[in-house]
């Protein structure tokens, strides 16, 4: 009788792009956060963004979406202000909340590869930040946020 299970070993050679385990970057509508409505091209149609700057779209909205608050998001995706502002922190403190929240919501992603340069400056309770952003393939940003301390 024929054997059902075959003894030959198969050998699955993989091509050097397959083994590659950087993340994939690729596309986002771009989103003019001012204005609260997506960027138009001359025609009329959605413009988009690649790469880098689909990365970057992607670091603005999740420091400007509330973590929880939203069921299409995972759990994972966005920022928790809200949640330690406003407790009566001092400014060193409340700097130092920013800085560890903004750099937990943007490493979340794979293509983050480091969070630094923070800056802050406060308009009264109004502290204003920004910060350098990194990717995995060596590529920079620039963001830049508010939070309310109330």
């Amino acid at each position: 009788m024929a054997n059902l299970f075959p003894t030959q070993e198969i050998q699955v050679e993989m091509e050097q792009d397959e083994l590659s385990t950087e993340p994939v970057f690729g596309r986002s509508w771009r989103f003019d956060f001012e204005r609260g409505e997506f960027v138009l091209t001359p025609t009329g149609k959605i413009a988009a963004s690649e790469g880098r700057d689909a990365w970057l779209e992607w670091c603005k909205k999740a420091l400007m979406t509330e973590r929880y608050r939203y069921l299409a998001y995972s759990r994972d995706y966005g920022q928790e202000y809200e949640d330690y502002i406003g407790l009566g922190l001092s400014r060193a403190a409340t700097e130092s909340e920013i800085q560890r929240i903004s750099t937990e919501t943007l490493m979340t992603d794979p293509r983050t590869a480091a969070v630094s340069g923070f800056s802050f400056q406060w308009d009264g309770d109004r502290c204003n930040f920004s910060c350098e952003v990194t990717s995995v393939r060596d590529e920079s940003g620039t963001l830049q946020g508010s939070v309310v301390n109330r």
